[in-house]
């Protein structure tokens, strides 16, 4: 291994549809991923899920996110599903981070992004979410040598490919840290 590998940032990413350009609130989110990647690197550091989302709080809080603080009820991030009587809230999913704006949720995920399949669960619960319209997922670029951001972006290519599912989202961000 040369040193030309730290000479340019290890943030791999995919927007999808792969026709469509990412949009600004995209760009936000690449540029917090490349501002903490040093702290992150999954290639030099073994950090679980939280305090990657740790290191990307400031970013993302500036970028407009609200981002989960802890794994207690007022640190979490509730996002709508579904509404009952009154207009009370009847049922949210928690999100790591979530830009009510632009309807768009990030899930951060580190060791069992892909062994637990979690990324499936992220985009199930995010196409169920009121007034999302965008998901971001990030995941280990590699995680005891398995390729989960290149397995992620083959699931994907192959779910846009087959044009058989059709999601209520416009579009979704892979990031591989």
């Amino acid at each position: 291994m040369g040193d030309t590998k730290h000479d340019h940032t290890m943030i791999n990413w995919q927007y999808y549809p792969k026709s469509d350009a990412a949009p600004e609130i995209v760009t936000q989110v690449i540029t917090t991923f490349e501002g903490a990647s040093a702290q992150i690197d999954s290639e030099v550091h073994t950090l679980e899920s939280n305090l990657v989302l740790a290191a990307l709080a400031v970013g993302l809080t500036t970028a407009g996110f609200i981002v989960e603080s802890d794994k207690t009820a007022a640190g979490k991030v509730k996002v709508p599903v579904l509404f009952g009587p009154n207009g009370r809230l009847e049922k949210s999913f928690d999100a790591d981070a979530f830009h009510r704006n632009a309807g768009f949720v990030l899930e951060v995920e580190a060791g069992r992004g892909v062994v637990n399949n979690q990324f499936f669960k992220d985009l199930f619960q995010a196409c169920m979410m009121h007034d999302v319209f965008y998901l971001g997922i990030a995941v280990r670029n590699n995680y005891r040598k398995s390729p989960d951001f290149k397995k992620v972006i083959r699931f994907f290519d192959t779910m846009y490919a087959s044009n058989r599912l059709k999601l209520p989202l416009k579009g979704i961000l892979v990031i591989g840290y």
